[in-house]
C-alpha cells in the first residue's frame, strides 16, 4: 500500500467507517507520516464526539434550499440569456447572408416573380369559391349546430 492510497482513507478509517485491514496496518506500522496522520485523525474524532452537538435553528434547512434554489435560478437565468443571445446573433447571420446572397446572385427578382404567380393563383381560386362561400358556410353551420345537439343530448343530466 502506498501512503497515497493510505491518505485518502484515514478520515474513514479514524471514524471507524472503515477497518484497519492487514495492508494498512502493515503500512502504518512502516510509514511515520501516515501513522502519524492516523494519529492526528483519531484525535480529531475523539475531540469532535466529546462536544456537544448542535441544533440548527428553525427555519434553516429552509432558508438554506432557498437559497440554493435562488443561486440556481439566476445561473440558469444567465445561462439562459447566453443561449438567447447567441441564438439571435446567429439568426441575424443567417438573414444577412441570405439576403446578401439575394441581392448579389439576383435571385430576388425571380422570387418577386413567384410571389406574383402565387398570388394571381390565390386571387383566381379565391374568385371562383366566392360564389360558394355562403353554401359552405351554411353546411358548417348545420354541422356545428348538429353536433351541438348530439353533445348536449349526451350529457348525463343529474336528478
Amino acid at each position: 500500500m502506498f501512503c497515497d492510497e493510505f491518505l485518502e482513507y484515514v478520515d474513514a478509517i479514524a471514524a471507524g467507517d472503515l477497518p484497519l485491514d492487514a495492508r494498512a496496518t502493515a503500512h502504518v506500522a512502516t510509514c511515520p507520516g501516515c501513522s502519524a496522520a492516523l494519529a492526528d485523525a483519531q484525535r480529531i474524532e475523539r475531540l469532535l464526539k466529546g462536544r456537544p452537538a448542535l441544533t440548527a435553528p428553525p427555519q434553516f434547512t429552509a432558508r438554506i434550499m432557498s437559497r440554493i434554489r435562488g443561486d440556481r435560478w439566476r445561473r440558469e437565468q444567465f445561462l439562459d440569456t447566453g443561449f438567447n443571445v447567441a441564438i439571435g446573433v446567429i439568426l441575424l447571420v443567417v438573414v444577412v447572408g441570405a439576403w446578401i446572397l439575394l441581392s448579389e446572385s439576383g435571385v430576388s427578382s425571380v422570387a418577386v416573380d413567384g410571389f406574383a404567380l402565387l398570388g394571381s393563383v390565390a386571387r383566381s381560386a379565391f374568385d371562383r369559391v366566392a360564389p360558394s362561400l355562403p353554401l359552405y358556410l351554411g353546411a358548417c353551420a348545420a354541422l356545428a349546430s348538429a353536433l351541438a345537439v348530439w353533445w348536449w343530448a349526451e350529457q348525463k343530466t343529474e336528478i
